[in-house]
Parts: C-alpha cells; structure tokens; sequence
C-alpha cells in the first residue's frame, strides 16, 4: 500500500479508469477496491470515469482481448518480456505500464466506437420536427451501489437534462429465483421511494417521475433490494438491500 501513497495524479487516474472500464487484473483490482475504501479522492476519480462511461454499456457487447495482442506488443519491443530478458527492474516496470496502457486503449477504443455509432444513428434516425436541446449548465449525478455483505456492485448515473436515470450492473448481481429485485430513492427523510424493478444482466433506464425530480439531487442515496415477484406488496423495501450508494457530481 505504500506503493499507492507515492502514486500521482495522472498515475490514481489511470487506475482509476481502469478499474471503471474492468480491465484491471485480481491483484490490480485488490489495490483499487483498497484505495477506493479508503481514499475520498481515488473513489470520486472512480466516479466519475464510471459517469462518463456508464452510459456506454449499452452499446458495448463484451468481447475478448484478441489472442495475439500482447505478442503484438512484444514484437513492437523488439523482445520476449521475461524475467530473464528484462535487464532492469525500471525496465520491467515500464513494460508493465505499457501494458496497462494499451489494456486502457483497447477499452478507449471500444467505448469510443460504440459512442461514435451511437451517435450517428442519431443523427439519422431522429425525427425532423424533434425540437433542439436546450443547453443545461447541470452536471451529472452518478452513484457507485454496493454493499459490505453482498458482491453485487452498480453504477447510476442521473442526467438532469433528460431527466434519465441509467442503472448498469458491474458485478454480482445475480436472478434470484422467485424473486424480483426494485430499485429505490432513499431521501433526507430517510423514506425509501420505489422507482422500479432491475432485470439483473442488463442496464436499466427509466423516466424520473415529475413527483421526484425534486429529490433527485447530490447526497440522496439509491439502493437495491430483493423483493417478492413484481415488487414490494407494502411500497417499502421488505427484503434484504445488495448496493446502496449516494449521487455525487460526476
């Protein structure tokens, strides 16, 4: 851990966005989940690379790496990288950044395809009459849910322009059989409000009603519970809560 206090701002946010984009390995993984436990500012770097990519989810099918690709990154070395052939531990320790990097590239480049086909089936399919957006000086609100207890892990992410709420699964979240899981606002006033069920395996997004907006802003918590089929009979959370988390600005 030691390691990660001598880390500086360019190098938190590189993991950062790794960690967001899942390309990191279980050992890489254990150090982010560290520092995002326990440092406030690698976790609001972790937001917001998981605000501006989880929108993208949707359009990403999973795929992946190509077989070839770190012997591909060898040969433009020049070299096997080994223990044996690595004359120096700087050495190794910049191959060992390059790979990273290029691991952050491949993510880069996916999300940049899906965003660029996504946007020019917009601007194809859009009707003519549809009235331009109106500039909005708001930022995006974005909360990391997960739970001591439970692996389940999500992303939200609330747009006050469209007024869209985006819930992509991360990790963990699993079907329960003979169940349904609902998501929640949990306001100041600690009441939780249903706003809908989430089909584990795939992003969920969904209208904010008119009644809510109001409550839709920076410090209100989401959460997710398991439920009975088709929700909560009583209009409250009655099963156990797998991820909570609190909207901050992205």
């Amino acid at each position: 851990m030691n390691d990660d206090l001598d880390m500086d701002g360019e190098e938190l946010d590189l993991l950062a966005a790794e960690y967001a984009l899942g390309l990191l390995d279980e050992e890489q993984r254990g150090r982010a989940e560290s520092l995002s436990a326990n440092d406030p500012d690698f976790r609001s770097r972790v937001a917001r690379w998981s605000g501006r990519l989880a929108p993208l989810l949707e359009e990403v099918d999973a795929a992946p790496p190509p077989p070839d690709g770190w012997a591909r990154v060898e040969s433009a070395l020049g070299h096997r990288v080994t223990s044996s052939t690595a004359p120096a531990i700087a050495e190794a320790s910049n191959v060992h950044v390059l790979r990273r990097k290029v691991n952050l590239w491949r993510g880069y480049s996916a999300v940049a395809t899906a965003l660029a086909a996504s946007l020019a089936l917009f601007l194809v399919t859009r009707p003519s009459t549809e009235p331009p957006a109106q500039p909005s000086s708001a930022s995006q609100l974005v909360a990391m849910m997960e739970a001591e207890d439970s692996p389940a892990k999500l992303v939200a992410t609330y747009d006050p322009a469209s007024r869209m709420l985006l819930v992509a699964p991360a990790a963990g979240v699993s079907v329960a059989p003979g169940h349904s899981h609902q998501l929640w606002l949990i306001p100041a006033d600690g009441k939780p409000r249903p706003m809908g069920l989430f089909e584990p395996g795939a992003p969920r997004r969904m209208a904010i009603p008119p009644a809510m907006l109001a409550e839709m802003k920076a410090d209100v918590t989401l959460a997710l519970s398991v439920e009975p089929p088709g929700g909560s009979p009583s209009g409250l959370p009655t099963g156990p809560i797998v991820a909570s988390g609190k909207l901050v600005r992205a």
